[in-house]
């Protein structure tokens, strides 16, 4: 399976709600088979032998572990308690009426506030003109719902409604405290069919996300976003989001701390906002900031291709990649090295934002006289596509020149998008070509996505001031090739 990065292989589970992939690249990266690693269990110390018992909960924890009767009576036991506080959330548009997206979401406690994903309800927090909804629940009764606060980063989101749970789903104030392993039972209206309940166990905490999340051993379906992971006892350990498309049964859930912040705020807000769009826009330039500062804490790494010196960031963020094109019947051979970030955040279908990426691709032969490979370096040097696509950018502001880093000289191209919702935003991408050899070129790519403008240019100049040739290994001599 080809991959530009994981948000491919993540899939939003909202029915109808798709997700963008980040930038497209110049070239792709190779194949591979990506697996989630979680992170060890966070009450065992590290030194701790398997099997050891865990502590006992500390002051003000609430300690989750439940005991595992036998899943299919415990399933049943538990939908059966649940099913009067579950809802399926569908997304209208106002004219006509007609459904957009569905999904799923649950009253918290004897109240009338329900807590879905922000994917769920982002038609109606973006494009309130065009877009609304309504809850549907397990016996077919329906009613409007209002929209009350969205945190984007967490993919969260909190609606009041005109009926009130029965305090089964419980959303303690104190953290809740998982275990490996420990069973957890999702609930949600898979692909539109009927409300369902899936029964898996807890992994650990994703450690290749920007911000945590629950990996879920358990099936969970499109039409489940929004809908809660509870404990045996329905306590909520998290909110379903998203499933691994390249693997069997690997989910992941917003942790329920984030839903405890995102709670307290509606709890202490006069009225909820009536533009969310300046909202998610402070939500995202705040995300940028710690991005940013993050991705340039330190010098970028820099890595050998060749002649050539290329930079590169390998974290707990980005995952870098690497492929050969070694095939006899072309031209000319081909190395690729492509990094990018591990996720993304979502904004709408057609979009995804605050994402990094980095390509690399170093081509050279041994065949092409100078003019041939001089017009193959060209085609593969394309700058056509940058302004396509996406409505919700503004058409691209290009730059081009020719700079000169300490050992390499370079052509570089920068283009600027801005996004027409969230003033302060920015999607950057940097092209450049080495030029320095007639047979040979280094290619390289980067893509910044929803940045301010002052951190695009911090990434692009530091990205465009690590390149330089490798002296141990000299660049072939020009009129080296056949002619």
């Amino acid at each position: 399976m080809k991959r530009t990065a994981a948000a491919f292989l993540l899939f939003c589970l909202a029915a109808g709600a798709a997700t963008a992939p980040p930038p497209e690249q110049t070239t792709r990266p190779p194949r591979t088979s990506p697996v989630t690693a979680p992170a060890p269990p966070p009450h065992l110390p590290p030194s701790a032998p398997p099997g050891a018992n865990p502590p006992a909960p500390s002051p003000g924890e609430i300690d989750a572990q439940d005991a595992l009767p036998p899943p299919s009576s415990a399933a049943q036991d538990l939908y059966a308690s649940a099913r009067g506080d579950l809802l399926q959330i569908r997304m209208l548009l106002k004219n006509g009426r007609t459904q957009s997206t569905v999904g799923s979401g649950f009253l918290v406690g004897s109240g009338r506030l329900v807590v879905t994903n922000y994917h769920v309800v982002s038609q109606m927090a973006l494009d309130p003109d065009v877009y609304t909804a309504e809850y549907v629940d397990t016996d077919g009764n329906s009613g409007p719902v209002e929209l009350m606060a969205v945190d984007v980063l967490h993919d969260l989101a909190v609606l009041r409604v005109n009926r009130e749970g029965s305090g089964f789903f419980k959303v303690p104030e104190r953290p809740v405290r998982l275990t490996q392993g420990q069973r957890l039972y999702s609930l949600g209206n898979p692909l539109d069919l009927g409300f369902a309940i899936s029964e898996g166990a807890y992994n650990g905490v994703v450690t290749r996300s920007f911000y945590d999340q629950l990996m879920f051993g358990g099936p969970i379906n499109s039409g489940m976003s929004g809908g809660p992971s509870v404990t045996g006892n329905g306590t909520v350990a998290g909110v379903n989001v998203s499933k691994r498309r390249d693997g069997e049964s690997v989910s992941f859930l917003v942790p329920v701390k984030y839903v405890q912040e995102l709670l307290r705020r509606v709890a202490s807000q006069p009225a909820p906002p009536k533009d969310f769009n300046p909202l998610i826009a402070a939500q995202l330039l705040q995300h940028q900031r710690a991005m940013v500062d993050r991705l340039l804490e330190e010098p970028l790494a820099i890595k050998s291709m060749g002649p050539y010196l290329v930079p590169v960031r390998e974290s707990g963020q980005l995952r870098c990649w690497g492929r050969s094109n070694v095939k006899a019947e072309t031209a000319y051979t081909s190395d690729l090295m492509s990094c990018a970030m591990e996720s993304a955040i979502y904004v709408s279908s057609s979009q995804q934002t605050g994402h990094v990426s980095m390509t690399h691709q170093y081509i050279r032969s041994d065949n092409l006289a100078r003019l041939p490979f001089a017009a193959l370096a060209s085609r593969l040097f394309r700058t056509g596509t940058l302004g396509e696509g996406n409505e919700r950018l503004t058409k691209p502001v290009c730059t081009e020149a020719f700079v000169h880093t300490r050992t390499l000289p370079l052509r570089a191209v920068t283009c600027v998008r801005a996004y027409r919702k969230f003033e302060g935003l920015y999607n950057f991408t940097l092209l450049t070509a080495s030029t320095n050899a007639a047979e040979s070129s280094l290619q390289s790519r980067l893509d910044v996505s929803g940045v301010s403008y002052e951190n695009g240019m911090r990434v692009t100049r530091a990205f465009l001031g690590s390149f330089g040739r490798n002296l141990r290994r000299p660049a072939p001599a020009p009129g080296g090739g056949k002619r």
